[in-house]
Formats: C-alpha cells, sequence, structure tokens
C-alpha cells in the first residue's frame, strides 16, 4: 500500500521520514497553498462572506508535485500542525487534491504534539476526518481580520496619511500602549523619605528600617485605575527632608529595645511548564528575544523534535513524559528532590486548548549541548529554558526560613519601630535548576528585651513611580490575560506594530511614536467600540464557540458587520488628523523661508521642510548622545542595521569604523565589553584590541 503523507514543512518532512519506511513518501505544502487576494477585498459579502481564496503564485509547481503523489497514494496523510491554522491548511490541501468526491475516504487527518517516532505511528493508527469547526474558526478569524483591516486601511489613508494601516487586534494593542504612555505622562511623582538606622550590640551590628511612629505604620499604598486595570504603588508618609533629618537626629538619642523576633518556615513552588506566552515572557527577561524571534526558534525545536509543540495554552503534560522527568530527577538528585506524588497543573486560561500538551522536550535525556551541537548556540538557550522549566514542574519544593525582628525606641514621648528581615535556603528543591535570585540574607541571633545602640543612621530620598512602559513580557502577559489574540498571534501582533512604525524600542521597552499616536487617536474617537478591550476579547470568545460546534461563523459575521458599516460610512465626513511634528530652529537650506522639522516615515525619522509640500527638501535625521568615539573624538550617534535593531557607531563613518551595540558597554580606552558571539554577524570584542574592527557588518553603518 502507497501511503503520501503531507506536512507544512521541509524540515518536519525530513525528521518524519526519519521514523517511517518505504511504504511512506512524505511532501510538505510551506504553510498555506490558498490565500485571500492582495489586491481586493476577496470576501464575497452578499453570499455569506465567503472567502475567495486563490492558489498562491509561487506555490503552483509545489501543488503539481502533491498532485502527482497524490494520484498513486492508496491514503493521503494530512498532517499538518495541530492548531486551527493547520487544520484550515489540510481542509485546503485536501480540496486541492480531491479529483472528485468520490475519492474523499482517501484522506485522512492525523495530529500529533511531538515529531517522535512513538507519536506518529500513534496517529497513523488513529486518523480522523478534517474538523470543520476548526476550519470554520480559522476562516472566521482570517474574514473577520481581512473585512477590518482592508476597510479601517483605507480610512486611515485619507484621515491620517497614506500607507498605514489597521487591524482588530494590532490596533487594541496600540492602544495600550498609547493609554500607558498617556498615564506615564500624567502621574505626578510625589517625593517621599525611608529612615535607615544601624544598631549595634557587643557582638554585631544590623540595618533596620524605620516602619511605624506612634503604632501608625508609615507606609501607605495608593492605587490608580488604568487602562488595563488597576496600578498599585507604594510610598512612605514622611514626605520632606526636613522631616526625615529630624527624625533621623530625634532616633540619634533614643535607647532601643528588641521587641520580638519571629521565625517562620515557608515553601516556594515550582512553575508549572511552559505555554505559548510563559516562554514568550521567560525568553524576553532572560534573552531579551522578542516574541518573533522566540517563536522563530520554537519552530524549529519543534520540527527538528526536540520539543512538543510550541503553539499551546494548556500547563498539563502526558503522563509518560511526568513519568520520565521523575525517574531523571530521582537518579541525578535523589529522593528528596520529588515530590510523593505527580504535580498536576491546570491552566487558568479561559477556552483553553486542553488537547494539547504544556511546552516540553520530547526527551528529557537530550541535553542543550546536544541541540547546540546540532543547531546552534541561540536554540541551545532556548531549549535549556523550556528543559530546565519542565523538569523543575516536576521536583520538591524549595524551602526558607525567614526571620523577622522589631525593634522599639525607649525614652521619648514618640514611639518608632523599626524592623530587619533576613531569610536564608534550607532547602533548594525545584531551585536546584531554575534559581530565582534567592540570596541568603542571614541575620544575626537577637533576644527579645535585648538593648540595642545607635551607631548611624540616615535618610533616603525616594519618588513615586509611574505606571512601566509595556515590554515584550508584560504586553504578552496581558494581551493573554485581557483574552486579546491566541498564543499563536502574540508574535506577529508585537510585530505588526513595530514594523509599522506604530511604536519603537528604546531600552527593551514600548515607546508609542507620533504616527502610533494619531492612528490610535483616530480610531479610538471613530471606532470606540471595536478599538477597546471587550469587543476584542468578545470577538475572541465568539471564535472559541464556533471552534467548539456551539455557533455558526457565517452568522456571527454577520452580527459583527452589519454595524461596522454603517460606522465605517459614518466616517465619511470625519476630521483629519494632524502628526505631529517636532519643530527645530534650523532654516531650511533649499528655500530658506521654512524651518527644518523633525517628521516619521516608514524607515523612522527624517528632517523636511516645514514649508512642504512646496518644499520638498529632506535629510537624514541623526540622534546623538553625549558619548564621544574612544577612537577618533567623533561623536557618537544612534544608528540601525538593515533589520532595524539599534547600534552605536562613529558619526565620522565611514572614516571611523567604530561601533558597539550598547552605549554602556563603551570605555574611555576604546574597548568595547560585549560578550564574544560564536556565531552569526554582529559585534566581536576582543581583551587586548583598542579599537573594534568590522564590529558590524558594513551595511549596518550605511
Amino acid at each position: 500500500m502507497k501511503n503520501l503523507v503531507i506536512v507544512e514543512s521541509p524540515t518536519k518532512a525530513k525528521t518524519i521520514g526519519r521514523f517511517l519506511g518505504k511504504d511512506y513518501t512524505i511532501k510538505f505544502s510551506m504553510g498555506h497553498i490558498l490565500d485571500l487576494p492582495k489586491s481586493k477585498l476577496g470576501i464575497d459579502i452578499e453570499h455569506n462572506f465567503a472567502p475567495q481564496y486563490e492558489v498562491i503564485e509561487d506555490k503552483k509547481k509545489l501543488i503539481n508535485e502533491l498532485k502527482t503523489a497524490a494520484k498513486t497514494a492508496d491514503i493521503i496523510f494530512l498532517a499538518t500542525d495541530p492548531d486551527r491554522e493547520g487544520e484550515a491548511i489540510s481542509a485546503n490541501i485536501q480540496e486541492i487534491l480531491s479529483d472528485s468526491k468520490k475519492n474523499g475516504n482517501k484522506f485522512k487527518r492525523i495530529v500529533f504534539h511531538e515529531i517522535t517516532e512513538g507519536a506518529i505511528r500513534d496517529a497513523l493508527e488513529h486518523p480522523r476526518t478534517v474538523d470543520e469547526n476548526l476550519v470554520g474558526a480559522q476562516t472566521a478569524r482570517r474574514v473577520l481580520d481581512r473585512l477590518v483591516g482592508y476597510q479601517l486601511s483605507p480610512v486611515l489613508w485619507k484621515k491620517v496619511r497614506r500607507g498605514l494601516s489597521a487591524g482588530r487586534v494590532q490596533s487594541v494593542a496600540l492602544r495600550l500602549l498609547v493609554e500607558r504612555e498617556r498615564e506615564i505622562e500624567k502621574f505626578g511623582k510625589e517625593p517621599y523619605f525611608t529612615i535607615h538606622v544601624l544598631l549595634k550590640n557587643v557582638n554585631h551590628g544590623t540595618e533596620f528600617e524605620l516602619i511605624e511612629i506612634n503604632r501608625e505604620k508609615i507606609a501607605v499604598q495608593k492605587k490608580l485605575s488604568l487602562y488595563d486595570g488597576e496600578y498599585s504603588f507604594g510610598k512612605t508618609t514622611i514626605n520632606t527632608q526636613v522631616e526625615a533629618d529630624r527624625i533621623v537626629k530625634e532616633l540619634h538619642g533614643l535607647q532601643f529595645k528588641v521587641a520580638d523576633v519571629a521565625t517562620r518556615q515557608t515553601k516556594r513552588s515550582p512553575y508549572p511548564p511552559f505555554t505559548t506566552s510563559t516562554l514568550q515572557q521567560q525568553a524576553a527577561q532572560r534573552y531579551g528575544l522578542p516574541g518573533k524571534r522566540t517563536m522563530s526558534l520554537a519552530q524549529k525545536l519543534y520540527e527538528e523534535g526536540f520539543i512538543t509543540y510550541h503553539r499551546t495554552d494548556s500547563v498539563t503534560m502526558a503522563q509518560t513524559a511526568i513519568v520520565q522527568i521523575r525517574d531523571y530527577v530521582q537518579k541525578q538528585y535523589g529522593d528528596n528532590y520529588i515530590p510523593g506524588a505527580p504535580r498536576l497543573y491546570f491552566t487558568k486560561q479561559k477556552n483553553a486548548q486542553e488537547a494539547h500538551e504544556a511546552i516540553r522536550p520530547t526527551k528529557i535525556s537530550r541535553s542543550a549541548e546536544q541541540v547546540k551541537a546540532d543547531l546552534g548556540d541561540s536554540y541551545a538557550k532556548l531549549y535549556d529554558l523550556i528543559w530546565r522549566r519542565a523538569v523543575a514542574s516536576q521536583m520538591s519544593d524549595a524551602h526558607i526560613e525567614s526571620t523577622t525582628v522589631l525593634v522599639d525606641t525607649q525614652g521619648s514621648h514618640i514611639n518608632y519601630r523599626l524592623k530587619a528581615s533576613g531569610s536564608v535556603l534550607l532547602f533548594d528543591g525545584f531551585l536546584k535548576l531554575t534559581p530565582q535570585a534567592l540570596e541568603d540574607t542571614r541575620l544575626p541571633k537577637f533576644i527579645a528585651d535585648e538593648r540595642l545602640n545607635f551607631a548611624d543612621g540616615r535618610a533616603d530620598a525616594h519618588e513615586t513611580t509611574p505606571p512601566p512602559r509595556y515590554n515584550d513580557a508584560s504586553l504578552i502577559k496581558t494581551l493573554e490575560e485581557k483574552g486579546i489574540g491566541r498564543p499563536s498571534t502574540y508574535a506577529s501582533i508585537i510585530s505588526t506594530i513595530t514594523d509599522r512604525g506604530y511604536v519603537e524600542r528604546a531600552d527593551r521597552k514600548f515607546l508609542p511614536t507620533a504616527v502610533g499616536m494619531a492612528v490610535n487617536d483616530f480610531l479610538v474617537k471613530n471606532f470606540s467600540t471595536i478599538d477597546d478591550i471587550p469587543f476584542t476579547a468578545g470577538m475572541e470568545d465568539e471564535l472559541d464557540a464556533i471552534a467548539q460546534g456551539s455557533k455558526d461563523w457565517k452568522s456571527m459575521m454577520r452580527d459583527f458587520y452589519t454595524p461596522f458599516e454603517k460606522t465605517v460610512a459614518g466616517v465619511e465626513n470625519a476630521e483629519r488628523v494632524k502628526i505631529p511634528v517636532e519643530e527645530t530652529d534650523e532654516v531650511c537650506p533649499q528655500c530658506g523661508k521654512g524651518n527644518l522639522v523633525v517628521r516619521t516615515g516608514r524607515f523612522g525619522k527624517f528632517f523636511s521642510c516645514s514649508t512642504f509640500p512646496d518644499c520638498n527638501f529632506t535629510k537624514p535625521y541623526v540622534e546623538e548622545t553625549d558619548v564621544i568615539c574612544p577612537k577618533d573624538g567623533g561623536k557618537v550617534i544612534i544608528k540601525k542595521t538593515r533589520k532595524g535593531r539599534k547600534f552605536y557607531g562613529c558619526s565620522n563613518y565611514p572614516n571611523c569604523d567604530f561601533a558597539a551595540w550598547k552605549l554602556e558597554d563603551i570605555k574611555a580606552d576604546g574597548t568595547v565589553t560585549t560578550k564574544k558571539r560564536t556565531s552569526g554577524k554582529g559585534l566581536k570584542a576582543t581583551k587586548k584590541r583598542n579599537t573594534v574592527k568590522k564590529a558590524l557588518p558594513s551595511s549596518a553603518n550605511n
């Protein structure tokens, strides 16, 4: 019997081919073979929103190869990815390869969440038909996003600027960032002070912090209502330097007595294995990886058979994997490092795809060094992150001993209470694999009623901190918590708003551009119902209902489109939005009439004449720093590589080729303290050389 197995990628085909014999031919589709046309809407609104899919031009040759292989196959196994998009791809492949309805039983859909021989064999033994509910949910998402994008974008061209675009999910993500920026601008910083006192007895000295005055706590919590929820921040009731200095001076002349010594043991439990969201968050925090890069690395690890499927919101693991992990931990670390019973985790996310597993290694015995040898350092780092999280999830709790010492003042009509805290790790448990910045802060031994003497005191000045800007990790976390998008879309959402110049990355945080703010303000003003968290989250619920077979996607689309169409028509007479520009004192050298202003285009900021379009003068925008080039004394300026990554180079390029990735890495002696890269293009620093030659590809400086 001849069997044809169709997957999505060549790598996946090669990996599966190692497990199956000569009776199986493995082919790949390279993702979608059908798509909506780029030049028109491609949705037949009058006929139940039918999508008008077309064969992708550069897939025609590949489709002919699939058709040739399908003619001689007795069974065609559709083995695309185990999610809604994969289901839709399988449905399209079946439609294209079907000569007639008679050979419909020739097609069998198989799914697997890891590319191992056991998983492939099991999938082949349990085939099913294409799930029309999942296909419907994917079709609904595609149609919905096309309707919103293709009808909102032309409105932006007329009312804001040509070349802009809007999207159902990306616009809400942008709104999160813009609203946060404005919340930061409105935040009124308040000064406050903390008091620290060094107290001594015969044997030791310990620093204590003031926590109460006359039995009233000086620490207060304040709350702000933000667009995405509530923000809490702390301060003390000591608001002025004068007051703080008075308290320190008064403490100097008082006596101190230990009021209480409390010791307790606490436990810290491991986190569950990774989901798509938590993996992207950790990769961003640990390695500064954007979601798009993380998913690209994870895709390769999955296709090569190193990890389970990486698009999931489930935290469950297969029983066989749990047994494998527990056996490994017991052999490597001993009985104390495994709990009496396996740990079970449950997904809190609404409508989570529980059929999927969490992201885990397919073989616990496979080390990061093996991955490094096969794929390289970047893949090994991400694999190590996944491996440690999965193994630690089945390990014992960490045991911590915490000690709190309270001290009261004597000899004054005002009672001051101070506190010192310490903690000691008694048993590391899962922290052996995933240390979490726990440092022992062991306090000396104190006894109740013990007398202590004042040795020194100080008042530290602080300011209340505004809500933080979003970074990759916090934005993904918020998108997940608010039900915006799905695990497979987080990376593309961020990539889209970044690539279109709506936001910039500054110190790994998102900063809305003038264009992004203008687009957001127009959409919020004119499409407030659509460009909002409740609407977007509600649409995700409806798409989930379609996937579960409890809702028809065509009726859902009709309910959405009728009011949406009226809103679009009503915006025709809306006021045009002007993108604010940054003005300078420099007179235009071409016309001499206007001053130069800073505008933002497709490729970032640039200078142009304020009288445009009467004068078309432009010149590049250069961001200077306060740092002097250590090689030739020129100014160090901010530049970008062709891929948009920022770096710091000399303004005298090409006469000076000095460059560095980070400003703080540049030293006065001309050395650059960056880690040496083992592969790929980028900065390479040496310990002895004074300059960095060919630090970046030449294209980066152009």
